[in-house]
């Protein structure tokens, strides 16, 4: 019986072969689904000219599927709720890519990139198509597993995205101002809390620490959590930043401010004298200037843009939301090759879309 080689290059020459292994697995897995959902799309535009075409009526998918499960019976996608699905998958996007064959090759091809059930849960949960691209969009960006796809869905992040109250027109250049604006949302939906009916700030401020996975996720693409609480000596007194992050997009830092009352004037200047202690402080070179956000439980939309219309630092105001709902299944970490192999190999939920 052979020994095992303990030498120390052939383990690591056998490391990196698996992992060469995995990413060619990888690979094969969406190129398999990305020639699946190709052939899903013709096959839902014949579906739909058959049926305008012919007298066959609702009844030929059953027999399709028949046909089509007896000569194939070990593919799980031709099952008569599927084809079904097919259809009003090609048929939701149908207006979208009518008429400009540039744009319908474009989509087919970001639809295509994304497994079977991302496409089910996108249709059947986004009120409009512009609303269901801006989702097939962002998950082609950020890679969204369908949980997390799910809950920007049902949290409304195509309605908040780019709505919080700013001053950053007024205050950063031109190609800045249009980033960060797209990077504040309003409101804000911390759902993932369970805080007393009496809270405080910092009982507010811990949570969202003790939760800073999913709010990370909340907050958005970019942002690098480095600390709460964190000491900002001006003269001879000590002040304390609520939460402070440094994005990777924007190459700034952002300091962010909790309020669990509605927005008074006052706020912006604070939050104004804690963004000019983190510029003078904290920024290095190559480093945008220093945004301030603050989050409160209300606002007045036209008191607020009143407080920041003499403020020069970037600041934006928004409001959060409690609520008693929990995402599930939201994860921490990235996939392994394993969950994103049956991601892309997935079958379509037992029920329907609406």
């Amino acid at each position: 019986m052979s020994k095992a080689i303990k030498d120390t290059q052939y383990i690591n020459w056998v490391r990196e072969l698996k992992q060469q292994f995995y990413q060619a697995q990888l690979k094969a897995v969406i190129k398999v689904n990305q020639e699946l959902l190709q052939f899903y799309w013709h096959l839902g535009s014949e579906i739909l000219a058959k049926q305008q075409q012919t007298q066959w009526g609702d009844g030929f998918l059953t027999q399709l599927s028949k046909d089509l499960m007896a000569e194939f019976p070990a593919v799980k996608g031709f099952s008569k709720r599927n084809l079904e699905l097919i259809r009003q998958w090609r048929s939701y996007w149908a207006e979208t890519t009518e008429g400009d064959n540039a744009i319908a090759q474009q989509l087919v091809s970001q639809l295509c990139q994304l497994p079977w059930g991302h496409n089910l849960a996108i249709i059947s949960k986004s009120q409009s198509c512009p609303e269901a691209l801006y989702y097939v969009q962002n998950t082609l960006v950020h890679g969204w597993s369908r949980a997390v796809l799910v809950h920007q869905i049902e949290s409304g992040l195509w309605q908040r995205e780019g709505k919080a109250t700013t001053n950053f027109a007024q205050t950063l250049p031109a190609t800045q101002s249009d980033l960060a604006q797209q990077s504040i949302k309003d409101p804000y939906v911390f759902d993932f809390l369970t805080l007393s009916k009496d809270y405080n700030e910092r009982e507010l401020e811990q949570s969202l620490v003790k939760h800073i996975t999913q709010f990370l996720l909340e907050l958005g693409s970019g942002f690098a959590y480095m600390g709460q609480q964190v000491p900002i000596t001006v003269g001879e007194r000590d002040f304390y930043l609520d939460l402070l992050f440094y994005h990777t997009r924007l190459h700034c830092h952002l300091v962010i401010e909790l309020k669990i009352t509605d927005f008074e004037p006052e706020h912006a200047g604070k939050l104004n004298f804690y963004i000019k202690a983190v510029d003078e402080q904290l920024r290095r070179p190559g480093d945008e200037p220093t945004i301030g956000l603050l989050l409160c439980k209300n606002k007045d939309r036209m008191v607020v843009e009143y407080a920041l219309s003499d403020i020069n630092k970037p600041i934006g105001v928004s409001e959060y939301q409690l609520t008693k709902s929990l995402p599930n299944d939201l994860k921490p970490s990235l996939p392994s090759v394993e969950e994103i192999e049956a991601e892309f190999l997935d079958t379509p939920p037992a029920t329907g879309a609406k």
